[in-house]
């Protein structure tokens, strides 16, 4: 049984266009008042968590992540290194950036 997806109200994630420098990895756009709108509705602890995800049709989009610990599906998807859609993951290492990385 699949959960409801849930996208990102106020919200866009798009990749660089074609004369972008390749630091740039893509765009967000915001519509404040949909975008604050959807926050309140989707807080936990004080936070929201998207995942950007690309469509069977190649488009990216921002979902909510609504997994929750002790959630034995998705975990177990996880697992196995499928997304929700059955997708494979990104098999290399999460990263993160450090402030002292960014080009700006």
């Amino acid at each position: 049984m699949s959960e409801e997806k849930i996208f990102a109200d106020g919200i866009r994630f798009q990749e660089p266009g074609p004369n972008a420098p390749t630091f740039v990895r893509g765009k967000i756009s915001v519509k404040i008042d949909d975008f604050i709108q959807f926050l309140q509705n989707n807080v936990k602890n004080g936070w929201v968590n998207l995942d950007i995800k690309k469509s069977k049709k190649g488009t990216l989009y921002l979902e909510l992540n609504t997994w929750q610990k002790g959630d034995k599906n998705k975990t177990q998807k996880v697992e196995n290194g499928q997304d929700d859609e059955g997708y494979e993951q990104n098999s290399s290492e999460n990263t993160e950036i450090q402030i002292e990385e960014l080009p700006f």
